[in-house]
């Protein structure tokens, strides 16, 4: 197999730190980031829990340094205003509900994190998020596909 050169997208979440350890673990050379969302740090949430936290941030720089990963905290505020916040409150004055989160997923985690990647000459992104993959005629989960 061909060692890649990937970033680890680390929420601070269990989930991104097993994908981060399981890429180290195949042989890859494999570099946290964690998202800076908000322009103002000052108005990071604190206390709770999800993947915009500064406490989900110390937690993914824990997990880096267990795993023996570098790590980096990348500033993506303004993407994250024009593909989530922009879209928010339009679709809201629409009157529709929006899904930040799902919009995120899609326009950040997934799409601008991979850009950025592949322009610093990363070969791809791995992500504690879970995935259904078709190949040929059946359908299978990416844990599937990774022991086939």
């Amino acid at each position: 197999m061909k060692k890649l050169k990937v970033i680890a997208a680390m929420s601070g979440g269990v989930d991104s730190a097993v994908a981060a350890a399981r890429a180290v673990d195949a042989g890859h050379e494999v570099v946290g980031v964690h998202l800076a969302l908000s322009s103002n740090p000052q108005k990071y949430r604190s206390g709770a829990r999800g993947c915009c936290t500064i406490e989900d941030s110390h937690d993914a720089r824990r997990a880096a340094d267990v795993i023996g990963i570098p790590f980096y905290i990348w500033d993506m505020a303004e993407e994250f205003h024009k593909g989530v916040v922009e879209n928010f409150l339009s679709e809201y004055q629409s009157g529709r509900t929006p899904n930040p989160c799902l919009r995120c997923n899609e326009k950040i985690k997934f799409e601008a994190v991979l850009d950025r990647a592949k322009a610093l000459g990363f070969d791809g992104v791995v992500t504690g998020h879970y995935a259904i993959t078709k190949e040929k005629c059946c359908w299978k989960n990416s844990a599937q596909s990774s022991r086939s």
